[in-house]
């Protein structure tokens, strides 16, 4: 995966004056002033808003968004607003052309007597909404401020896209009123469990290491008010036994322990639903100082796994016990944990499932019961070791945790189809990815802890004392530790404050699950984990030649890609960014959503134009089909559209501060002459601190937007002059730069091109061919030994053959060299010839009476000596030839 790149910056129907940007904001509040203002209970309200934590304040399902301002919700379509802009707009460019827009006014659902695309949503809430949590199903929404839990009920898109755009008040319930109140503490992190009936199954990690498992019914009240399971960490960290009671104290009074210091928490995780092994009921806490817990298993009474869950957690188990009765190096205590997973299982195998009904696309679920043995609370496995992790910093916001991140193993598919013949991976289980599991730990400093868990958490439950066969599981285990494997800082030193303190948080990515994105207060950081995640896990499993080092070459270089997308401008600091939305849609594209509390912002990025063809190109189109219309060429980058200040919009508070002058006891000094008393230099010393703030913002909103008036000339030259370049560029392909002479057309100037740049390239054919000729003739390189030694024996075979010249040293014996020899065997044919024609001519004398040669053997011998003879022919012509080659070279 490469770096996003930005094709646009907050779209105009997003922006002033439409109702897209009306929904991220609340109306204007009246000014006040703190004169002689009397301290009441709002003060403990301001402070709890005040209260560091991370800001969730969009959720989305599908294309619709839910956006909290303040105590209020606001719903909204966004494919409905996009297309009611641009609805409008084309309604506008027809009017404006004198054409007639009664076809855009007749049975219009964009008009203002149909609906409009967004609702605001009226809640219980009593102090600011901090964060909207959306259930997997989208038909609950968990509203958190920073003490209380309100569950509403979502209605279908249909009943929310309605002709009454008036206030819409949903019917919600309190979850946990005497639990999660005001007076206990507050909340850290609200998840669905991934692993709930039909995602209605809520944990609320609290701050004082408090865990509750909500399982929520619409049908039964009581499940609003009470949780199936409360697990203390405190107590359970300090556990012995199952047998000991772990459950959250109510209404008991609070004292100093070193353990309230150091288990405050920060955030906590689920994997994802379609994960592998053990990570999608494993629960991850992140304490504010820096411990990282695991609670595994953590399951509702009632919960549904994918269907290839059961099955692969029972695959492994059993395999692992077989493998470990056979190694003596295994101890015993991890025999009696394994016997215990076992035993586990095995009562969920027994169970008859429940089938659920599912939403349509979903795979069919089963409901099994949590086993009630070895018990319902898992231990609690932590602190982790965090090998190799970078040193503490004299920074207290580098120690400080703030988000977690939990990406899960993928399923060993290997293993668990090994000998099926159906493939049930296709049904919601995430395919991509490694075999190890990874943890990303955010400090608020902005500091990005990339940790790896190679060993992987498994379940594991506290001893019980009744049970003799689990005394081994009393042994201490050796503390469970990750790998840091990248350390990333995703702000500068310049933006980190130490009066305040920040809560970067993370969001997950709709295109992969190896990447997110890390939204600051002031910046947002998108994060790939591509570019080693998958070498690594290849290295790992594949025991290859130079794994190790390409390890050791990966653990040592920046891998991940890491790229600001988005930085805030520094005047606009102070309203912080709320956790960034991801939208990945045909008609928006994928797009980047987040606020401040005086409007939204958006990116719209262009690596997923791909994955939306693609899309497109999958459906059925219909005969009526029109394509849509080529994108317009981008001549310059994108950048963000400047906005205002908002303190220019801002109503003043010297009205406010006169009105509450004339109710106070100095009121009778507005009406009478300025004289010189304490009283009077009390009204101008707050007179002048509500005047000189407000001239100090105002001078800052106009000095900036001087100098975006500046900005804007320079980038408005500088499009001019690209415009001018691939202006010119055009004509001179289509042939209209020629000022002078006929005008040629496109087809001809681009043979005339062709013919000249095929004709310049036969001439550089032609002068590299003369130069390396003319490069060969005059190169001359000394001979090798090889070639020294060739030459030699030609030299020799020249002499022999032809006789004179050198080496008459070697001419000692004549029957060795093969012309003396030719001569011999040409002397020795005649001889036989004249002594054969001499025996057939004399037949008066018998030569040898007694003696009869067979004609067999007559013939054998003269085919002997013929074949001798060609054999030196051919010889002596080889040789001759060859010399006359070497003459002519």
């Amino acid at each position: 995966m490469q770096k996003q790149n930005i094709v646009e910056y907050t779209p105009a129907w997003l922006q002033k004056p439409y109702p897209g940007h009306g929904i991220f904001t609340s109306a204007p509040a009246k000014a006040t002033s703190n004169f002689l203002s009397q301290s009441n209970g709002s003060d403990s309200a301001s402070k709890r808003s005040a209260k560091p934590g991370p800001r969730r304040t969009i959720a989305r399902r599908g294309v619709e968004v839910f956006v909290a301002v303040g105590k209020e919700i606001r719903w909204a379509d966004l494919v409905y607003l996009k297309e009611n802009w641009e609805y409008k707009e084309n309604k506008k460019a027809a009017s404006r052309q004198g054409g007639n827009d009664r076809g855009f006014r007749e049975n219009s659902q964009y008009e203002a007597d149909h609906a409009q695309g967004y609702r605001t949503i009226k809640t219980q809430v009593a102090d600011d909404i901090r964060q909207l949590i959306i259930s997997p199903h989208g038909n609950y929404l968990a509203i958190l401020t920073t003490h209380t839990v309100h569950i509403a009920i979502l209605p279908e898109p249909a009943q929310l896209t309605a002709a009454d755009t008036g206030p819409l008040k949903l019917k919600s319930y309190t979850l946990g009123p005497t639990t999660h109140v005001t007076s206990q503490a507050g909340i850290a992190s609200a998840l669905w469990h991934p692993l709930g009936v039909n995602g209605t199954c809520l944990v609320t990690v609290t701050v004082d290491a408090v865990v509750r498992v909500w399982e929520l019914s619409t049908t039964d009240r009581w499940s609003f008010d009470r949780p199936t399971l409360a697990i203390d960490l405190k107590k359970l960290a300090d556990g012995t036994s199952v047998d000991q009671d772990f459950a959250a104290s109510v209404g008991a009074n609070k004292s100093f322990s070193p353990d309230s210091v150091e288990m405050d928490v920060a955030s906590a995780c689920f994997a994802g639903r379609g994960s592998g092994g053990w990570s999608p009921m494993t629960l991850w806490i992140a304490m504010r100082e820096g411990d990282v817990y695991a609670l595994c298993p953590l399951l509702p009474e009632k919960w549904s796994p994918p269907p290839t869950l059961v099955p692969s957690l029972t695959v492994s188990i059993v395999a692992k016990l077989a493998a470990m009765e056979d190694d003596p190096s295994i101890s015993s205590k991890a025999k009696a944990l394994t016997q215990q997973q076992l035993a586990w299982m095995t009562e969920i195998d027994n169970q008859d499932p429940i089938r659920v009904e599912v939403p349509p696309g979903d795979p069919p679920g089963e409901i099994f019961s949590r086993p009630s043995k070895p018990g319902k609370i898992p231990k609690l496995q932590g602190p982790f070791d965090l090998e190799l992790a970078p040193e503490e910093s004299d920074e207290e916001s580098d120690n400080l945790l703030s988000d977690i991140y939990i990406i899960g193993a993928k399923v060993d598919d290997e293993q668990l189809m090994f000998g099926e013949e159906v493939d049930i991976l296709n049904e919601g289980v995430d395919k991509e990815g490694a075999s190890f599991g990874v943890v990303c730990l955010l400090t608020s400093s902005g500091r990005l802890s990339i940790c790896l868990d190679l060993d992987g958490v498994e379940a594991q439950w506290l001893p019980n004392t009744k049970s003799k066969s689990q005394r081994l599981l009393e042994e201490i285990f050796d503390p469970p530790s990750l790998l840091t494997f990248e350390v990333l800082d995703t702000s500068k030193s310049s933006e980190v404050k130490k009066d305040q303190i920040d809560w970067p948080v993370f969001s997950h990515d709709v295109t992969s699950r190896y990447s997110f994105y890390i939204t600051n207060t002031s910046s947002i950081t998108f994060i790939s984990l591509h570019p080693w995640v998958f070498r690594l896990d290849g290295d790992l499993n594949e025991a290859s030649h130079g794994a190790e080092f390409r390890i050791d070459l990966m653990a040592k270089a920046e891998n991940s890609i890491r790229q600001r997308v988005y930085t805030q401008e520094p005047i606009d600091r102070s309203s912080p960014l709320a956790a960034s939305t991801l939208i990945l849609d045909p008609d928006i594209g994928y797009l980047l959503l987040t606020a401040t509390p005086h409007g939204p912002l958006a990116l719209t990025f262009e690596s997923a134009k791909d994955t939306i063809i693609d899309f497109r190109r999958s459906r059925s189109r219909s005969p009526t089909y029109d394509s849509e219309p080529a994108r317009p060429l981008i001549l310059c980058e994108p950048r963000p559209v400047y906005e205002p200040s908002h303190t220019l919009d801002e109503n003043s508070a010297l009205p406010a501060f006169i009105d509450k002058l004339g109710h106070s006891k100095y009121k009778r000094l507005l009406k009478e002459e300025v004289r010189l008393s304490p009283a009077t230099l009390q009204i101008m010393a707050e007179a002048h601190k509500v005047l000189s703030e407000e001239t100090h913002r105002i001078g800052t909103a106009a000095a900036e937007l001087f100098r975006r008036c500046q900005r804007l000339q320079a980038e408005l030259q500088s499009q001019i002059k690209k415009a001018n370049d691939v202006a010119s560029r055009v004509d001179a392909i289509t042939g209209n730069d020629v000022e002078d002479g006929p005008t040629v057309s496109v087809e001809e100037s681009i043979g005339a091109r062709i013919d000249k740049a095929k004709s310049r390239q036969e001439e550089l054919t032609d002068r590299i061919e003369r130069l390396r000729r003319k490069a060969t003739k005059s190169t001359s390189r000394e001979l090798s030994d090889k070639e020294k030694v060739w030459f030699g024996e030609v030299k020799m075979l020249e002499s022999r053959v032809f006789g004179g010249g050198e080496n008459e040293d070697f001419r000692g014996s004549k029957g060795t060299e093969p012309w003396a020899r030719y001569e011999e065997v040409k002397q020795l044919q005649e001889d036989l010839l004249d002594h054969f024609l001499s025996m057939k001519l004399d037949e008066e004398v018998p030569s040898t009476p007694n003696i009869k040669v067979p004609s067999e053997v007559r013939k054998k011998k003269m085919d002997e000596i013929m074949a001798l003879l060609d054999r030196e022919s051919a010889l002596v012509e080889a040789a001759k030839s060859r010399l006359e080659r070497l003459s002519l070279t």
